[in-house]
C-alpha cells in the first residue's frame, strides 16, 4: 500500500536499531530492516507517526493465533495448557518504541499504542491478546490497566525469565486503563490494519 509505505519503511529500520543493535537479539535482519517470517500477508500493525515528519514513533505487531504465531510455534513451551487460539485471540508482539524518543515521550507514545490495541480489539471482537514478555515486562503491563492471566511458569530463554500471559479484553478494560491514568486516544497520526503486501 502506497500511502502506507513510509510508515512501514519507519518501523521495520526503528525495528532493527531497537531489536538487534540496542538489545541485541539473535534474529534475522533483511538489510536495514528486521522482519521476520511473521510479516506476512496476514500480520497487521499498529503504528503511530510524527504528523509532520512521518517518522515511526511506536508500532505493534498484531497476529492472528489461527496461524503461525510466536508463542504457538517458537515458544509453546512457555503454555501449561493448550496454547489460545482462534478468531478471538491475537498475539501482540514486536513492540517498538523509537530510540529518539525522550523518556515522556515513550510513555506517551506506549499508552497511545495499547490503548488503540484495546480500541481495535473491542472493535473487532477479540477476547484477549497473547504474548511472550520478559517478566521484568509483565509489572509494567499490570499498571497500564490490563487484566493478565499467566500461561504457564516463567522459563530461562537466553538469560532471561520470560513468560506468556493472556491479557484480557473486556466490556470494562478501557475503564481499567482510565482508572490507571495509561488511557491515551484521540486525533493520532496512526496506520493500523495495515497489511503489508507480500
Amino acid at each position: 500500500m502506497k500511502q502506507h509505505e513510509a510508515a512501514l519503511d519507519g518501523m521495520f529500520r526503528d525495528r532493527k536499531r531497537v531489536f538487534v543493535d540496542i538489545l541485541k537479539w539473535d534474529i534475522p535482519v533483511d538489510g536495514p530492516y528486521e522482519r521476520d517470517q511473521f510479516d506476512d500477508e496476514y500480520a497487521e500493525y499498529i503504528i503511530m507517526c510524527d504528523p509532520r515528519s512521518e517518522r515511526h514513533l511506536g508500532s505493534l505487531r498484531i497476529l492472528r493465533t489461527d496461524r503461525p504465531h510466536i508463542l504457538g510455534d517458537v515458544f509453546p513451551m512457555l503454555c501449561e495448557d493448550e496454547v489460545p487460539t482462534g478468531p478471538e485471540y491475537r498475539e501482540l508482539t514486536r513492540l517498538c518504541l523509537s530510540p529518539d524518543l525522550r523518556a515522556a515521550q515513550r510513555l506517551e507514545v506506549r499508552n497511545r499504542l495499547f490503548t488503540t490495541a484495546v480500541e481495535y480489539a473491542l472493535l473487532n471482537d477479540i477476547q484477549g491478546y497473547t504474548g511472550v514478555a520478559a517478566i521484568s515486562w509483565y509489572a509494567q503491563l499490570l499498571s497500564l490497566g490490563w487484566r493478565c492471566t499467566p500461561l504457564g511458569f516463567p522459563l530461562l530463554i537466553d538469560g532471561e525469565r520470560v513468560a506468556a500471559l493472556l491479557a484480557h479484553i473486556e466490556h470494562d478494560t478501557i475503564n481499567l486503563f482510565r482508572e490507571a491514568g495509561t488511557y491515551n486516544s484521540g486525533d493520532l497520526q496512526i496506520a493500523y490494519d495495515l497489511r503489508r503486501a507480500a
